[in-house]
């Protein structure tokens, strides 16, 4: 119950009324630690309710301390729009019975509705960090009384695209302050520079060995490059599936491949970097509702996209990092549904493939493609027999890392 874990009974109502009544592996064990102010790293699987296991207790903090100010009190980083968006949206359903009020500070909109929102006051910023920079260039955000600071998503805010804009934005916020680093991915580099951020963090884990849900199975197609998308186009009209989330590495890729699916009438949105604010957000709600069949997306879709009972998720590319794998995957078998994870992977991809395979554990389960598909390489991809922490460590650092200047990531950089 909520409620041993020291939240009062008014937050203990609300979250009733939400529908929340037992609360998950993370937020048992974190809820505590953040009441207690106490800094905090964190890791569980996507999809396991992290943003309720930080957000509530913030919640409670500032509520049983309500002040006049103006000034926000607690600041949510976070690394895309999209999560921005959903951070908003829950911090603000959880903070409405003790009237706190909740910002969203990102980039792609006009600034005007952002500005009025931090005249009025605001209790909770969540911003992503390229637009809260452009805030405080402009003074029109003071951060100088933020208690709690919330990384979410920490090992893409501490990676080296985000991590310049968090050295500029972290000197704004006072130095006595609780920080809460969120992730379902912590490595051991990551682990190096949060300590820059935190004071004897404590470190609260509830993944285990399996860094993805155990209800999400994985299975791969070994498929010619050429024909990767004839084989996606088999997989979503063979196989029954309701609805897809299909992950590509490039946007001209993600492009084609919404293109060739509509041309071969199947009903799909593509989000990435260059599409406006509003047209994410057009593709993104009609995908939720149901009206497009198929989501075709780069990561900027792999962290904090939120689509009930999501059954499928495609890597048309494999990702040239192994733990945006697991974000990628983290996408369905949410809340203790199932979930599918498929893979389409050509011969080039093969390494890429070996060191996903280290990371997850998990068998990785070869599916014979369809005829004339398959490029007749590949095994069954067993699981690691030296599954150490260690040893999954360094099969990342032998992953080619595509280097991430600031801003380099398209849009979501910037906020």
């Amino acid at each position: 119950m909520f409620s041993q874990l020291g939240l009062s009974s008014t937050a203990c109502a609300s979250l009733e009324r939400l529908g929340y009544t037992t609360p998950t592996p993370i937020q048992t064990e974190a809820i505590p630690h953040v009441l207690s102010g106490v800094d905090l790293l964190a890791r569980a699987h996507t999809g396991t309710g992290k943003t309720a296991a930080f957000g509530l207790p913030i919640i409670e903090r500032l509520a049983a301390a309500r002040g006049a100010s103006l000034k926000p009190r607690a600041l949510v980083l976070v690394p895309t729009r999209e999560l921005a968006v959903q951070v908003h949206q829950a911090l603000s359903a959880y903070g409405a019975p003790a009237r706190l009020r909740v910002a969203a500070i990102f980039g792609g909109v006009g600034m005007g509705p952002q500005l009025q929102a931090l005249r009025r006051g605001t209790d909770i910023v969540v911003a992503t960090p390229g637009r809260l920079i452009d805030h405080l260039q402009r003074r029109t955000i003071d951060l100088s009384s933020v208690e709690v600071l919330t990384l979410d998503e920490a090992d893409r805010m501490l990676d080296m695209g985000f991590l310049p804009a968090l050295r500029r934005i972290v000197p704004a916020l006072p130095s006595a302050r609780q920080t809460l680093l969120f992730s379902a991915t912590l490595s051991e580099e990551v682990m190096r520079l949060a300590a820059q951020f935190t004071r004897d963090a404590v470190r609260v884990d509830v993944c285990g060995e399996q860094v993805v849900a155990t209800q999400v199975t994985h299975q791969v197609h070994h498929v010619a490059v050429d024909r990767k998308r004839e084989a996606l186009a088999h997989i979503l009209t063979q196989e029954g599936t309701a609805q897809a989330l299909v992950f590509c590495k490039t946007k001209r890729g993600a492009n084609r491949v919404g293109e060739d699916l509509g041309g071969s009438g199947i009903s799909a949105g593509v989000i990435h970097g260059n599409k406006s604010q509003n047209a994410r957000n057009r593709v993104l709600d009609d995908f939720k509702r149901g009206h497009v069949r198929v989501l075709v997306a780069t990561d900027i879709a792999a962290r904090g996209l939120d689509i009930a009972r999501l059954p499928l998720v495609v890597n048309f590319d494999l990702p040239l990092v192994a733990d945006d794998y697991v974000h990628r995957v983290g996408r369905t078998g949410r809340a203790g549904h199932p979930g599918r994870a498929v893979s389409l992977v050509s011969g080039a991809e093969t390494q890429l493939l070996h060191a996903i395979q280290r990371l997850v554990v998990a068998p990785l389960e070869r599916v014979g493609a369809p005829a004339g598909l398959t490029t007749g390489a590949g095994q069954r991809f067993a699981p690691s027999r030296d599954p150490h922490p260690r040893a999954r460590h360094n099969a990342r650092r032998r992953m080619p890392r595509a280097p991430r200047p600031l801003g380099a990531t398209g849009r979501s950089s910037r906020g």
